[in-house]
């Protein structure tokens, strides 16, 4: 039977409250992946959500397995992220890998041993995913050999697989697209220096190069033709998980302000006693629940007609609410919540990186309203005002 979703959502509040933040500030002081934490994640089970339990696995749905980065968000975004990334891969490693991929690295996948990341992400082309440049060479003897560069990589030079989207002819479109893991050690594979990152620094991101690299036929995880539209897949997997995580950074923002304003004396009183910070404080709440509502409905439509409509809604209105959340409770802590000890400018930081990542505001936004033009077909023309000299 699979996991229960409630046991799982305990043992993700149980690794923040013990292991995130408890640690966080010197995992970014430090500059270096924490990998004794994912160790410890995937020794808890939080590795292979997505996976099925014969590949050791917990075989939820994406609606149930998404709520985790909610808890693990509540202890630090970036870290939730880096994790929801590797948990697609996982996914995509276990359900669409070859069998002979899948006997080499579904349980270290699921396991936490072993971590993954996806590569679509180029330097010119951020989110036109077509405008792409890797290119793969399929050998005589099976083998793929790989050229180009990738950016915004994450867990770059951490992460021991990397799934890469690739292009296989100069035609131009996606139907040629494929995608393949590429393991760490392949040779020809290098990565660029590390983005600075202030405010997740621990989380190493950079480009990275692949020349002349040499790649099995038995890493590639879906086939010439499929590689676009799985990639498309996963990207709304991912912007419904940076939802969730972006709830856990709101309650931990309001949290943040209610635990100061509680006992901060002002006016004869306590701050939160004020009207005015009991609304901006309500405000936050309402986008909280509002936001919970909204990344749970588009988690449970993936996989469905609706789901690439849903992920962009959860993608366009939850990091904003996060970002404003953040912004609002920094405020209620005054001249406090400048200080790095109270966390806000590490929240702010990570709302306004979580609303970039995986496709920004604005490409929702277009996602949205492609759909709204094609609504509008369908309804009845309304009379609108001729100008003058018109017809």
């Amino acid at each position: 039977m699979p996991a229960q979703i409630e046991d799982i959502l305990a043992i993700a509040r149980t690794h923040t409250e013990e292991v995130i933040k408890p640690n966080v500030d010197a995992w970014n002081e430090s500059g270096v992946w924490p990998r004794a934490a994912s160790d410890k994640a995937g020794a808890a089970g939080l590795t292979g959500l997505y996976a099925p339990e014969e590949f050791g696995g917990q075989g939820l749905s994406l609606g149930d397995g998404i709520q985790v980065y909610e808890e693990l968000g509540k202890g630090d975004g970036a870290y939730a992220f880096a994790l929801s990334m590797h948990n697609i891969c996982t996914f995509a490693g276990c359900g669409y890998g070859t069998d002979a991929f899948k006997e080499k690295w579904a349980r270290e996948l699921t396991s936490g041993r072993k971590l993954a990341n996806f590569a679509l992400t180029e330097p010119q082309s951020g989110s036109d995913a077509t405008n792409m440049y890797s290119r793969a060479v399929i050998n005589d003897d099976g083998t793929w050999t790989i050229n180009g560069a990738k950016a915004w990589v994450s867990l770059a030079g951490e992460a021991d697989v990397y799934f890469t989207v690739v292009k296989t002819t100069d035609e131009p479109g996606h139907k040629d697209m494929a995608m393949i893991a590429i393991p760490a050690d392949a040779e020809g594979l290098s990565f660029g220096p590390r983005y600075e990152t202030p405010s997740y620094n621990f989380l190493p991101l950079s480009e990275m190069y692949m020349k002349d690299v040499v790649v099995s036929e038995e890493n590639i995880i879906l086939p010439i033709g499929q590689g676009l539209q799985g990639s498309l897949m996963a990207i709304d997997i991912a912007r419904v998980s940076i939802a969730s995580g972006c709830c856990g950074l709101m309650e931990a923002a309001l949290d943040t302000a209610l635990s100061y304003s509680k006992n901060r004396k002002m006016f004869g009183g306590k701050n939160l006693d004020l009207d005015g910070i009991q609304w901006m404080l309500g405000e936050v709440a309402t986008e909280l629940e509002a936001s919970r509502l909204l990344y749970r409905a588009a988690a449970n439509a993936l996989g469905t007609p609706k789901g690439p409509l849903m992920a962009a809604h959860a993608k366009r209105f939850v990091p904003d609410a996060a970002v404003k959340a953040a912004n609002t409770c920094t405020q209620v802590l005054g001249g406090m919540g400048l200080l790095k000890p109270y966390g806000m400018d590490r929240l702010s930081r990570l709302s306004q990186m979580l609303r970039i990542v995986d496709g920004t505001t604005e490409i929702s936004r277009v996602v949205i309203g492609r759909d709204l033009m094609k609504r509008a077909k369908t309804l009845p023309d309304l009379p609108v005002p001729k100008g003058f000299g018109e017809s």
